[in-house]
This record gives C-alpha cells, sequence and structure tokens, in this order.
C-alpha cells in the first residue's frame, strides 16, 4: 500500500501513518518556576566532524569545518554561557563524544549543563532497518550513561529524522523526552495511535535554528548567510511572543556554526536582552521536561 500513490489511500491508511508519533496533550503548565512567564531553553547540536561524515563527505576540507566547532566554537559557547550563569543542553553523537573527551569534560565540568543523545555517529534514521535503528540508539545511550554516570534524559534525533519505529525506542530506553519534531511550539506529550506514552516532547523548528541561516553548503545549491541583525530580529521576536504566551522559547544551535565570533556576538546581544527581561527561567531541556511532566501529573 506505501508503495501506492498517496491519492489511491484509504483513510486508514493516511490516519496511520499521521499517527505514529503526534502530539498530544499541550503540557505548558500554568506557571513556570517562581512566577517566571516563558521558560528558555538553550541547545546546541554538537556534531563537529560527524556533521559532514553521516553525508558522504570525507575530504581533510570537509573535516576541518567539523573540527572548528570542537576546537573553537564549544569554547567560546561554554564561555559565554558561564559569563551570563545560564544553564545549555548539548545533543552530542556518541562518536563525538569519544573523539573529543576533552570538550565533553569542559561541558560537564560546570555541573549546570545536561548532555542528551544525538545519534551514534549522526547517522539518519530513514538510512536504518529498525532493528539497526534500535542498536545505534541504545549503544549511544548506554555510552552517555558510562560517561556521566546516569541515565541521559533526553534525546534529539540526528537531522531531526524520526521512522515509525524511533518514538518506541525512546519510550522503551525510559527518555524523559525527545526533541525533534514540530507539531507545536509548546511542551507537548508524545503519542502513538492516540495513546499517550508519556514521553516529553520539546519542539523544535527550522525558524529557531542557526543552520539554515548561518551555514553554506555549496553541495546543495546554499551559497549566502542571512545577515546577523535579520536573524536576531526573527528570534527577539520568537521570545517575545513565547514571553507573551507564557511558554517555552527553544533554540537549536551548532557550535561549527554559531561559535563563529560575529555569531557569538549576536547570540550574546540576545542573552542579554532575555536576562534583562523579567520573569525568564533559564533552563536545561531536562529541568523544563521534569517540571511540565509533573505539573501535568499534578493536573490529572
Amino acid at each position: 500500500m506505501a508503495d501506492e500513490p498517496i491519492w489511491t489511500w484509504p483513510l486508514e491508511q493516511v490516519q496511520k501513518v499521521t499517527t505514529q508519533a503526534h502530539a498530544g496533550d499541550d503540557l505548558t503548565p500554568q506557571a513556570w518556576p517562581n512566577g517566571a512567564r516563558v521558560a528558555v531553553a538553550l541547545s546546541f547540536d554538537f556534531d563537529a566532524e560527524t556533521s559532514w561524515l553521516y553525508r558522504g563527505a570525507h575530504s581533510p576540507a570537509a573535516m576541518s569545518r567539523g573540527a572548528y566547532g570542537a576546537r573553537v566554537g564549544i569554547y567560546r559557547i561554554l564561555a559565554l554561557l558561564a559569563r551570563h550563569e545560564v544553564p545549555a543542553t548539548f545533543f552530542v553523537p556518541a562518536v563525538n563524544g569519544q573523539l573529543h573527551p576533552e570538550a565533553i569534560e569542559a561541558i560537564l565540568v560546570s555541573g549546570q549543563h545536561e548532555i542528551g543523545v544525538h545519534g551514534w555517529i549522526h547517522e539518519k534514521g530513514q538510512d536504518l532497518t529498525g532493528e539497526q535503528e534500535r542498536e545505534l540508539l541504545t549503544k549511544a545511550f548506554e555510552y552517555w550513561r558510562t560517561q556521566t554516570g546516569r541515565a541521559p534524559a533526553g534525546i534529539r534525533t540526528p537531522s531531526w529524522d524520526f521512522t515509525a519505529h524511533t518514538l518506541s525506542i525512546i519510550r522503551d530506553l525510559g527518555f524523559v523526552y525527545d526533541s525533534s519534531l514540530m507539531s507545536d511550539d509548546r511542551p507537548y506529550e508524545l503519542c502513538i495511535d492516540h495513546q499517550p506514552t508519556g514521553v516529553v516532547e520539546l519542539p523544535v523548528e527550522w525558524l529557531l535554528d542557526d543552520h539554515p541561516f548561518l551555514q553554506i553548503d555549496p553541495t546543495q545549491g546554499t551559497r549566502s548567510f542571512m545577515h546577523l541583525n535579520g536573524l536576531l530580529d526573527i528570534w527577539r521576536a520568537e521570545f517575545q511572543m513565547a514571553y507573551a504566551e507564557r511558554t517555552l522559547f527553544l533554540l537549536t544551535m551548532h557550535p561549527q556554526v554559531i561559535g563563529h565570533r560575529s555569531r557569538l556576538n549576536m547570540l550574546n546581544t540576545l542573552v542579554e536582552e532575555m536576562k534583562a527581561t523579567p520573569n525568564v527561567w533559564f533552563a536545561t531541556h531536562e529541568a523544563v521536561a521534569q517540571y511540565v511532566r509533573t505539573e501535568a501529573t499534578k493536573n490529572e
């Protein structure tokens, strides 16, 4: 049936596809901690060389672009976060953790940041069988459990790629949350076939990702950068609306992208503005997910 043109599908087939991993209840709490009006969750997908390896780009030039994130970008980001005393979540492919243990140590040393699963080597789920996907995500889960001394609470799938098997794997491994899907701006519960899974979704969005605006990729015809003031205006407006709606503002960034000097200056401006705004809660993804799940349980 899946190989037939979609206009021939019966409604039941369409419904089956659309409910493999879908949004359930909105989990925005009635109030954030300490009376905050908005939760700000900054995240960094620390891919380094794996960002290019999974695409089949193995040349020294490609490797150098990824290495920039591990050699320079990650340390600039950590310095900015330390200066502002702001926590963040780093989603890291397990292989990248092995390639750059000193960077992982730098992330963990402050005790305020979180490391989440980001695949084994930034593999794409659509390229795998269900068994292969489960094997690799389980390996990555166990790797970070060993490295950090505790089970990772969250996952962001590489390339935000989600298969018909992904949510079941996430649930079986005991993750508190996922941060890969886009059904809402607000935190929500993930469901399979209209059945709640207990997994919190902290949704992402290309509008709130540095990569489409700031990453040149000649292999895909991308040859221009967005003006940084324009990107700052977009992210500022998104934050202001999240503040007005009393919900979640989540950014996805990459050390090899946002970690350049002018771009970090732009991010610094945004963080300064958010910190100057009354009643803003900066938190890791895990803290946000645990909080909304606890508040939802209270209201049942």
